[in-house]
């Protein structure tokens, strides 16, 4: 059926879903039942490798373990830079104290990306041993390291305690007028920094890694270091630094990480759950991994686990991990090397157990019998520690940020779609663009593969029409809430699909969307496919927006939120085309803002969809990277997909088939141009004028059009 008259807009006002239906029925809200979901497919693959882990039973067995881990680490963040020649250093002068001096430097982690750092230096004759000290998420950065460092330094041992990515001098977003971040605290900036690399395979944890190891090289050189003696520290923040850190670089013969280790079995069901960007890589709970790798990758060298009782990384699970890593060192004849090192009271509380942490480093490191001493110090005057200037390296000295870095790679790694001038090209990549869709977003429904669950939960009948409350039953009995008008009469009709996220109560309004087409003549299908509402988690910056830590949780076990809604748009699509009022030939697919992308993947995967309208949706994942802030973007990040396709890929894909685009936009929500638009989609143009469809791709500036499906 051939529709001449069909007007298709978005929701200008919005619908309200189910939503008091759905807490009717359960105290557990829609998102509650989606991290659920997740956390049992966690579950799934922590068992898994539980059974695997067990079945090391030699020290061939552990060391053929350590090596996989570290292969597969490696590739999860995208691997490690290149190095060539020595460390690049600046000087900014030093302080004197008691025990000690601190001399302020910058070296170079990657050719113009600079590390601002505070050297202590023991007083008295080296060479000393020495140790990499990581701060945790504060502000401060290495400032708030000194009674550390001077301790350190006090005992006999030298100490490089830097700032990290987004902290203290290394802010990647520094206002300069209001003197701080303005994506907010280090938590957001790691978030917005790690976005780009993820959409090249890679993480932000690379970056951090290479900053650490590349103090190495620094110290290593000195010759006043004990280069056979380095060990790496570090709290929260910097316990996930060093524990990242020490698995990695063989060169690390002591390390201690504090208020980190824990096991994702207690971790993700904890009110904390998945944490910050470089603590959530993509894939690692699906590729077998857990926390005690990164202890157990360390074996048989020295290891001290130290943990306080009511962490909010939960103190259980670093119980759990203790026991598997002893087993583990054990296979090395080396248990006693491993130290869970307990006390009282929240994260970060190290104070009470800070003379067994020196201990610890002065037994093992220094070569002591574990005599030391520990007394809190502060620094006469907080300007003592700050390296540059101004205060940030962005002022100060410039340079590289994770941005401008990552986009610089980019270039190398990201796939470009070519002109296709035949059928049999659009066949090849839709084939391949399938394939890849599946294994990048977890997306797993295939159209027509099973029957779609949907209840009617109260109906409302209107003149010509009736609207139906409708619960679409999803993953693991998970619910999506939505709206169907269904006009009068059994005659096939159109049927239009509308993705959104707005929830208010003008829905069945007179001068609704949702109304007019249902007036119309159509069958509209309403769904705000899951997580709908947001929640309450922790949001770590307004840029990054509700959705991130949800996301980070999908990515740990090979899902993503685009994923879970290319899944259920395709369920949606099943139910309408199973029903006897409906054309399918003139099944129509509406996504607004991030649900565009989620229609967009869907029409790639599922044939049945014979038209796309996106509205208000982001015109490419490149801009992502290409634009060096992003808003809101958490939703439809795809870990790796530059590396297979883009918009244009997709837009290709679903080549005959018309596509409407109405007000596209950039990663920061802000509206792109036609000829922008054109521009960055000019291979799917040339393909489509190749082809003879010059029009497939029609765009408009605003909702309401009339051109027929087909």
């Amino acid at each position: 059926m051939t529709i001449r008259t069909l007007r298709l807009g978005f929701l200008a006002a919005g619908i309200l879903l189910p939503v008091v239906w759905l807490a009717a029925q359960t105290s557990v809200s829609p998102r509650e039942q989606l991290i659920r979901y997740l956390d049992g497919i966690a579950k799934t693959q922590l068992d898994a490798r539980a059974a695997s882990v067990a079945q090391i039973k030699t020290r061939a067995d552990a060391d053929r373990r350590k090596t996989a881990v570290r292969e597969k680490i490696l590739n999860l963040i995208g691997g490690l830079p290149d190095h060539k020649g020595g460390v690049a250093v600046k000087e900014f002068g030093s302080v004197s104290a008691e025990g000690f001096r601190v001399e302020k430097i910058a070296y170079e982690s990657l050719p113009g990306f600079w590390v601002t750092a505070d050297l202590y230096v023991p007083t008295g004759a080296g060479p000393f041993p020495a140790i990499v000290l990581a701060p945790g998420h504060g502000a401060g950065g290495k400032t708030e390291n000194w009674s550390w460092g001077g301790n350190f330094a006090r005992n006999g041992m030298m100490v490089l305690a830097y700032d990290p990515i987004g902290q203290g001098e290394r802010l990647q977003y520094y206002d300069a007028d209001q003197k701080k971040s303005f994506i907010g605290n280090p938590t957001g900036e790691h978030g917005e920094a790690n976005v780009g690399p993820m959409l090249i395979g890679d993480d932000i944890a690379r970056y951090m890694v290479n900053d650490a190891m590349r103090g190495v090289d620094y110290l290593a050189a000195r010759k006043d270091v004990d280069s056979a003696r380095i060990g790496a520290f570090g709290c929260s923040g910097g316990g996930t630094s060093t524990a990242y850190f020490a698995a990695l670089d063989d060169r690390v013969k002591v390390a201690a990480t504090a208020c980190y280790i824990t096991s994702f079995g207690e971790l993700l069901p904890s009110p904390t759950g998945a944490q910050d960007a470089e603590q959530s890589i993509p894939h690692f709970i699906a590729q077998g991994l857990d926390f005690a790798d990164w202890v157990e990758a360390f074996a048989p060298k020295p290891y001290a686990v130290v943990s306080t009782q009511d962490d909010m990384f939960p103190f259980e699970g670093a119980r759990q991990t203790v026991d598997e890593v002893k087993r583990f060192y054990g296979l090395y004849s080396a248990s006693d090397n491993i130290q869970w090192i307990t006390g009282p009271g929240v994260h970060g509380n190290l104070g009470p157990i800070s003379p067994a942490i020196m201990a610890f480093f002065v037994k093992n490191l220094k070569g002591g019998s574990g005599d030391s001493t520990f007394a809190p110090i502060r620094a006469a005057q907080a300007s003592d520690m700050i390296v540059t200037p101004s205060g940030q390296v962005s002022t100060a000295m410039g340079g590289e940020t994770v941005y401008s870095i990552n986009r610089k790679r980019a270039e190398s790694l990201t796939a470009h779609a070519k002109v296709l001038s035949s059928k049999a090209e659009v066949s090849r990549l839709q084939t391949q663009i399938r394939k890849d869709i599946r294994s990048l977003t977890g997306a797993t429904i295939e159209p027509g593969s099973a029957h779609t669950e949907v209840t009617v939960q109260s109906t409302a009948q209107r003149d010509g029409y009736r609207i139906d409350t409708i619960a679409m039953t999803s993953d693991a009995g998970t619910v999506v809430a939505g709206l169907a008008a269904i006009p009068d009469g059994s005659k096939p009709k159109p049927a239009i699909l509308m993705l959104d996220t707005a929830s208010t109560d003008t829905a069945t309004a007179k001068h609704s969307d949702f109304v007019r087409l249902a007036e119309a003549g159509n069958i509209v299908v309403y769904l705000q496919p899951r997580p709908t509402p947001p929640g309450t988690e922790s949001i770590k910056s307004p840029y990054l927006g509700p959705f991130n830590l949800l996301s980070l949780r999908a990515f740990l076990v090979g899902k993503t939120i685009i994923g879970l809604r290319i899944d259920d748009t395709i369920r949606a699509v099943d139910w309408i085309a199973a029903r006897k009022d409906v054309d399918r030939n003139a099944i129509a697919v509406h996504g607004n803002g991030v649900l565009g992308m989620a229609a967009l993947h869907a029409a790639v995967l599922d044939s049945r969809i014979s038209k796309v309208v996106l509205q208000n949706t982001l015109t490419s994942y490149r801009m992502i990277v290409d634009q060096p802030v992003h808003r809101n973007v958490s939703e439809v990040v795809v870990p790796g997909v530059l590396r297979h396709y883009d918009t244009e890929d997709l837009l290709q894909s679903v080549y005959p088939r018309p596509v409407v685009v109405v007000t596209p936009q950039d990663a920061l929500g802000e509206a792109v141009s036609e000829q922008s638009f054109r521009s960055a989609m000019a291979n799917v143009i040339q393909s489509d004028q190749k082809l003879g469809s010059p029009k497939r791709i029609q765009f408009q500036s605003w909702t309401w059009f009339a051109q027929p499906l087909n």
